[in-house]
């Protein structure tokens, strides 16, 4: 059983659908999500050469099929996080629990404060982070991945980006947070792992709040 403590009233904000992307209700003010701002603001050439080269049909699948592994991936551990049972026994259900065994036998949590939380900074963003937890005795923020294979640093950058607002957001509105873990399984049942102390953290969420800074002009501009 996951020890489970629940240190804040973490505040649910719905999120839904919009033209412009995933945004979420922030005392009924709608604000763009954290991936929506990320991904409005990337640079894209890395992925836009790759669906040349594929094709527009084969990356659709691709990343279709990406996004299912990974949302099931995430569902198993939410349950297991939450000391509640799910087992998905169909084909398709196998490789993503066997992708969430690798990051529960690798990922040392002791405490679990939140589970998929919603963290707002004030009425300017929203998003949903994994799991707030005690990872090696430090408040964590912990976010999930999965991956065709291992990574190298300069690829999660944007990861990085995400958990920066994130612990903006948790430290504005609960309390403080000392480090953020990146938890990767690949479809090879490999693990990788991204720290960032909380001075990394606090970078990155400066980094952040120029993308936010873009993004608003982007926005204003269309």
């Amino acid at each position: 059983m996951v020890r489970i403590n629940k240190k804040y009233q973490y505040k649910k904000h719905n999120r839904f659908q919009s033209e412009t992307g995933r945004k979420y209700l922030v005392d009924e003010s709608p604000v763009p999500s954290v991936t929506t701002i990320l991904s409005a603001t990337k640079n894209s050439k890395g992925l836009d050469d790759w669906r040349r080269r594929v094709g527009n049909e084969e990356a659709d699948r691709i990343m279709k099929n990406a996004s299912s592994v990974g949302t099931e991936m995430h569902k198993v551990l939410e349950y297991y996080y939450n000391n509640e049972k799910y087992f998905n026994s169909t084909e398709f259900g196998q490789l993503p629990r066997k992708m969430a065994e690798i990051i529960k036998e690798n990922l040392k949590i002791t405490e679990v404060w939140g589970n998929e939380v919603s963290l707002a900074y004030n009425q300017e963003y929203a998003g949903t982070t994994d799991l707030i937890a005690i990872v090696g005795e430090k408040p964590t923020i912990v976010d999930f991945k999965q991956a065709n294979k291992p990574k190298l640093e300069e690829w999660v950058d944007d990861y990085k980006h995400q958990l920066g607002a994130y612990y903006l957001a948790h430290k504005t509105h609960y309390g403080p947070v000392e480090q953020g873990v990146i938890s990767i399984a690949t479809r090879g049942l490999q693990y990788q792992e991204f720290k960032l102390s909380e001075a990394d953290l606090s970078e990155y969420a400066d980094k952040f709040l120029n993308r936010l800074e873009q993004y608003n002009k982007i926005t204003k501009q269309g």
